[in-house]
């Protein structure tokens, strides 16, 4: 079978002037230039032959010197490649694909399919009244928020931030005794600014 075929490869060169017929292979990358495409179309698109690359990229086909080769796949861009004469009884080369990049412009996706709904919509919008706002205002009072914000019990931050400080202060009583508040200046401004705050 083999060698009928390249009877008829033989056969078809010289129906084309003469042409060599060589073994064309190679291996097909990606932009990475590491890793093989494969299912990549490799075809002669005048002869109507071809192959495509396996698993790894690789690829092998009988050529004629001086054939375009089409080299493409989808996602990729398409390549030719012409069969050089001067390299012997075969061939291999090492073809790298660049990715086929397609911008689609921006849709702008909107609530109303036209203006005048959207018109429509915008004039039967109902706003808060003034009593909306007063009563609004009435619960977000900031005396109310204070206090609120006062008796609220402690979050997850604020509970690994005081057993934080008590780990602290039990490793530090361990190895020395504890000092006296009475005498820490920083106590006694924390304590000065928390009278403040109440007051407010």
């Amino acid at each position: 079978m083999c060698f009928l075929f390249m009877l008829v490869a033989h056969q078809e060169s010289w129906a084309q002037g003469g042409s060599r017929v060589i073994q064309f292979s190679g291996v097909i990358l990606g932009e990475d230039s590491v890793s093989g495409v494969p299912g990549v179309h490799v075809y002669v698109p005048k002869a109507g032959r071809g192959t495509t690359s396996n698993v790894y990229g690789y690829f092998s086909m009988p050529a004629l010197v001086g054939d375009s080769v089409v080299i493409s796949a989808i996602g990729f861009e398409k390549q030719h490649f012409i069969v050089p004469g001067n390299k012997g009884e075969n061939f291999t080369a090492i073809i790298e694909l660049v990715t086929d990049t397609t911008y689609l412009p921006p849709i702008e996706i909107l609530p109303y399919p036209t203006e005048e709904l959207f018109k429509q919509a915008v004039l039967a919008l109902k706003l808060p009244d003034a009593e909306d706002y007063r009563k609004m205002e009435e619960v977000l009072r900031a005396d109310i928020l204070m206090r609120m914000m006062q008796g609220a019990p402690m979050d997850a931050s604020e509970n690994y931030r005081y057993y934080s400080n008590q780990q602290f202060l039990a490793m530090t009583d361990k190895f020395q005794p504890r000092s006296n508040p009475l005498l820490n200046p920083f106590a006694w401004a924390q304590f000065i600014k928390s009278l403040k705050k109440d007051r407010k």
